[in-house]
């Protein structure tokens, strides 16, 4: 009997729990790592809100490495769960070596290329607002740069370690490579001085130690799937058939790139006409600011990514096994909590933002700092209800097999609403334009999502599923 026979027999919403909270504590404090760096970063007196802004200029470039860590890792992990289920043991341990390859390799390229082009980089996110903005942000980039295959082949392995039945083996290699990160940053902040340099590397240190503990499961702990030095093979013929399940998760997060370079560029654009941040003394605060506010909507979508995510062995097994039934279920289940989910965040947005903006040193910033914090809240996540059920549904649906719709969803959400109502809505509302196109891309979004929420429960009302 296969070892993960289970998934086809114990009730959804214990196998949702069992496999989510190790999952969603997992990316939570992954989402940590940029987050308090920045905390620290913010509350450093010699840093301050030009550092915080840094942070946020290089942040899109770390998400441009999580895309393809994704594309590789929640591709193999839904067609490992399809192996799994319909009992292709030596499939999937052949597809768990050419992702170990894959992702090894891509961390390796991505960095040579950021080392090379990162000046050009940092400009066209927006990190010439000014001369130390920019310096702070080249700094901290140059060496973030060396943990990036450690980033790339860490978190592409952890959705196979899930797959393999051990998400909580993920989720204690991933919290002592955050424990070390939070460990050092103060050490080298505000003890050594270290400045930008100092984040960073505490940053990677955290990195390395989450890459060893996955080399070291794959290599003696693995249990569901087959695997030996045999299975290390690039094999083209998979990756053909892996890579497409994760491109949804690949294009959600290209696509959230394009989407914070168009915040950026418009809020340095937009920012420099406003009568109070034009001021040279002021330019940094929408920066910033909006980088608080993305750094919360992380945390809130990392809770929601890896509820969804969750879903994905046991609704691969499930569909590989022919129980479309379940797969309702399960999608229903996640539905419901998503939608808690989103409520909680929204009633946080709205009543204390100040608190929030209070961590990332608002409280020693100026008067307009904190007045934007608080607008900048309110507005931009104000349909967080939306977002996170938009989000839920891209991630369901690229594991029932399905990509390219999933694929679209996000391209829809994050390219032609995301990006596209950044650059127009300003031409009309000034600042504030950038502030509201977030809720309008949500709420347009929703409008697509729930036609394809409807279209999908239909299909799982029927006796036989046809997946592609």
């Amino acid at each position: 009997m296969n070892s993960n026979d289970f998934l086809e027999r114990e009730p959804v919403s214990k196998l949702l729990i069992k496999y989510s909270v190790p999952l969603i504590i997992s990316l939570l404090v992954a989402a940590l790592y940029n987050i308090v760096d920045q905390i620290f970063i913010a509350n450093a007196d010699y840093l301050g809100s030009n550092g915080n802004a840094a942070n946020n200029v290089v942040f899109p470039l770390t998400v441009i490495a999580l895309a393809f860590t994704l594309l590789i890792g929640d591709g193999v992990c839904a067609f490992v769960s399809m192996s799994l289920g319909a009992r292709n043991i030596k499939q999937a341990g052949d597809s768990v070596g050419s992702a170990a390859l894959l992702s090894s390799t891509t961390g390796i390229i991505i960095a040579i290329i950021y080392y090379i082009f990162r000046e050009e980089l940092l400009t066209f996110f927006g990190g010439r607002i000014n001369n130390e903005t920019f310096n702070f942000a080249l700094e901290y980039f140059t060496f973030i740069i060396p943990g990036i295959p450690f980033y790339v082949f860490g978190q592409a392995m952890n959705p196979i370690i899930s797959a393999d039945g051990s998400p909580n083996y993920v989720m204690f290699s991933t919290l002592m490579g955050a424990g070390i990160n939070i460990i050092l940053d103060p050490v080298f902040i505000f003890i050594f001085r270290w400045g930008m340099m100092g984040a960073a590397l505490a940053t990677i240190i955290g990195q390395i130690f989450t890459a060893f503990m996955s080399v070291r499961y794959i290599a003696f702990n693995m249990k569901a799937i087959k695997f030996s030095r045999e299975n290390l093979s690039y094999n083209p013929k998979l990756m053909s058939r892996y890579l497409p399940l994760g491109m949804c998760s690949f294009l959600s997060q290209i696509s959230l790139v394009i989407s914070v370079a168009a915040v950026n560029l418009m809020i340095k654009k937009y920012g420099a006409l406003d009568k109070i941040f034009s001021q040279p003394e002021y330019s940094q605060i929408p920066m910033a600011v909006i980088g608080i506010v993305m750094k919360f909507f992380q945390i809130v979508i990392s809770i929601v990514v890896g509820l969804s995510a969750s879903c994905t062995p046991i609704t691969g097994f499930n569909m590989g096994a022919g129980r479309p039934d379940r797969v309702k279920k399960l999608f229903s289940l996640l539905l419901a909590c998503e939608t808690v989910i989103g409520l909680i965040a929204f009633i946080i947005v709205e009543f204390y933002p100040s608190s929030i903006a209070n961590l990332f040193g608002a409280s020693g910033e100026s008067v307009y700092y904190a007045e934007f914090t608080v607008k900048c809240f309110r507005t931009y996540l104000c349909l967080i209800i939306l977002a996170c059920v938009n989000k839920a549904a891209f991630i369901f649906i690229q594991a029932m097999g399905r990509p390219y719709i999933s694929a679209g969803l996000s391209i829809t959400r994050e390219i032609i609403f995301g990006a596209g109502l950044t650059i127009l809505m300003p031409l009309f509302m000034g600042l504030d334009g950038v502030l509201w196109s977030m809720p309008a891309s949500d709420g347009l979004t929703f409008i697509v999502s729930l036609a394809v929420i409807i279209m999908i429960y239909r299909e799982l009302s029927q006796p036989v599923i046809n997946l592609e």
